[in-house]
């Protein structure tokens, strides 16, 4: 909502503008009025919407037109001023006040007008004859007021409606000629009624209208109240209420009403709750809250996020297989202005036989990009409406910024659960096959992979030594010339080779020397396509003496050209190494490192998976 509130009067000399406002301040007639008011501010705790409101007087004789027009391009409002025993001052209205004011505003952003009817204390009958036809002719007109600056009539009544008219205006919401909503309003509220429907049913039963009406009004409707806001629904409409429960149709129709009903400030309330502006845009201010992100720190979700995630999940899954079809997932993303994930997230993360993203699939999208893009990651949770489904004061609440990595290294311990991989090897090594192993695909089932579909990320769980886990491996392209900062910045880096190219090694080899051979970051070689014929590597030193000369865990064999899913020791071993890095340095020589974390993650990927059909039971 806006900060202040600028009002401006305009009008034929001595209709009184002056007089209204003066009347306004003493709460009296002035005896003695000057030819113009100075500009006066009403603080905010004196107005009924708690805002700041400046009134601005305009008097011909003392300003000259440029003055009045930069007095127009500052107004957010504008009374027009007429004297309703003065036809002449009437007729000025349409004339030449409202040309006027359209010649020197912007089409697009016309400012709101109000008709002032004063000195109704000199008259018996009332102006409004003449006037209504003149508000409908132009769509800027908000209302019409009649008061009288003597008696003090309607005063306090016409700067209420100013500043209504730019604190809730009906121009963004309503189309009167139509007499329906706009198209823009009707989408901000099919949005804000999908938040709503917490069960995603189509339908805002007793509980969910209950938390609704908290949410925006911090007060709950008595049981009379809610049937009575459905019997006004029912009497209007025969698929407005089903179940009795309030339907999109429904709710939509209340807005209607309230707006037709002069009662807009009530719409107004519901959409800047969910974080619209005045334009009926989300605010930046809501969607990318302020969050402060130290150098060497991560971030992640925290487990309330989690929480509200898998509710966001359940709410859509309708078959309940812990899998989401291409249908949920686009019901899922209604409430986005756009769809945010494309065909590649399906080969990023887990997904079913049908290739449909599963549950642990959909928190390891989730993860992966409040690692990799935190504002992002806001932004979308701000679509799901979290702050407001939680009460929290913004998305950041659901952030975790984990502490700087010296300090865990200093330590020897971390509390993060998110570790990155980045994988590096010469062109056709076999870096994309090692990602999609992760998750579970053996050759046959890559192939089918469309090369426009292809995703250069991997994320899934394992366990460290019963410990859950989540970790990312990021292909990095082959450009030996050039890595950033970027390429580099990770917790643990495999070196991919193909033990049947003979050209392969010498990739990782100068990589290795060139970045990571002084690298507290600990290293893992891997030999790829095991299944094929070794060959030997035109380098000078063999792939197992080159990593016995500086020191790594020999080369580790791997392939994916199995029958069934690939065997995913190796990336529990990564985890591992991530989560311990001191250990990786000084206890990798020793095989039991392995043999330890191996056996850890054995252990609780069965448990894990039993607990994860437990769950599947109770959904």
């Amino acid at each position: 909502m806006r900060k202040d509130v600028r009002i401006l009067l305009v009008g034929e000399p001595k209709v009184g503008k002056t007089s209204l406002i003066m009347s306004l301040v003493s709460e009296e007639f002035p005896d003695e009025v000057p030819l113009r008011a100075e500009e006066i501010t009403i603080p905010a705790d004196v107005t009924p919407e708690r805002v700041p409101t400046h009134i601005v007087d305009y008097s011909e004789a003392e300003q000259s037109d440029e003055q009045l027009y930069q007095e127009i391009s500052k107004a957010n409002v504008i009374c027009i001023v007429y004297s309703v025993n003065n036809k002449k001052s009437i007729e000025k209205v349409t004339s030449h006040w409202i040309p006027l004011i359209n010649d020197r505003t912007d089409k697009d952003s016309r400012v709101p007008l109000i008709l002032v009817g004063n000195k109704s204390d000199l008259v018996e009958h009332s102006s409004m004859e003449t006037i209504l036809p003149i508000m409908n002719q132009y769509q800027d007109i908000e209302t019409c007021v009649e008061c009288s600056a003597k008696n003090l009539k309607n005063i306090s009544e016409l700067f209420y409606y100013a500043q209504k008219a730019v604190l809730h205006p009906t121009g963004p919401l309503y189309c009167p000629e139509e007499k329906e909503l706009k198209p823009s309003c009707i989408k901000a509220l099919t949005r804000i009624f999908k938040v709503s429907d917490l069960d995603n049913d189509g339908i805002l039963n007793d509980n969910e209208l209950n938390f609704f009406q908290r949410t925006c009004f911090n007060t709950p409707l008595a049981p009379q109240a809610l049937e009575d806001v459905k019997n006004v629904v029912r009497r209007n409409m025969t698929d407005g209420v089903k179940d009795n429960g309030l339907t999109l149709k429904g709710f939509l129709f209340l807005h209607t009403l309230f707006i037709q009903r002069g009662r807009h400030e009530t719409t107004w309330t519901v959409l800047r709750r969910f974080g619209y502006d005045d334009d009926l845009e989300l605010t930046q201010e809501y969607l990318f809250p302020m969050i402060k992100i130290p150098p060497d720190c991560t971030t992640e979700l925290n487990h309330n996020a989690y929480l509200f995630l898998q509710s966001v999940f359940d709410k859509h899954d309708k078959d309940r297989d812990c899998s989401l079809s291409p249908e949920e997932v686009k019901d899922l993303f209604k409430v986005f202005p756009y769809m945010p994930w494309g065909p590649d997230v399906n080969n990023t993360v887990c997904t079913n036989d049908q290739g449909w993203i599963t549950y642990q699939g959909y928190l390891s999208q989730w993860t992966l990009t409040t690692y990799l893009d935190v504002q992002r990651s806001l932004e979308y949770l701000g679509y799901l409406g979290y702050s407001i489904i939680y009460e929290q004061e913004s998305q950041a609440a659901a952030i975790t910024v984990t502490r700087n990595k010296r300090i865990d290294l200093q330590k020897k311990q971390t509390q993060r659960s998110v570790f990155r991989c980045n994988v590096l090897g010469a062109r056709g090594s076999g870096k994309s096959g090692f990602l999609q192993a992760f998750l579970g695909r053996n050759l046959q089932r890559q192939r089918r992979i469309r090369e426009d579909h292809k995703s250069f990320y991997a994320i899934s769980t394992t366990y460290v030594y019963g410990q859950e886990k989540y970790l990312l491996l990021h292909e990095v392209m082959p450009d030996f010339d050039f890595l950033s900062e970027a390429d580099l910045a990770c917790d643990v880096v495999c070196l991919v080779y193909d033990i049947n190219n003979p050209r392969s090694f010498e990739y990782c080899a100068k990589v290795y020397k060139q970045y990571f051979i002084d690298s507290k970051t600990p290293c893992v070689v891997i030999a790829a396509k095991s299944d094929l014929h070794e060959m030997r590597q035109h380098y000078s030193l063999s792939p197992h003496e080159f990593c016995r000369k500086h020191k790594l865990h020999p080369p580790q064999p791997f392939t994916c050209n199995t029958n069934d899913a690939p065997n995913k020791d190796i990336y529990t071993r990564l985890t591992t190494m991530a989560m311990y890095p001191h250990m990786a340095q000084a206890d990798l020589k020793n095989s039991t490192f392995w043999l330890r974390a191996s056996v850890g993650a054995t252990v609780f990927a069965v448990l894990g998976f039993a607990m994860y059909r437990a769950l599947l039971k109770q959904r």
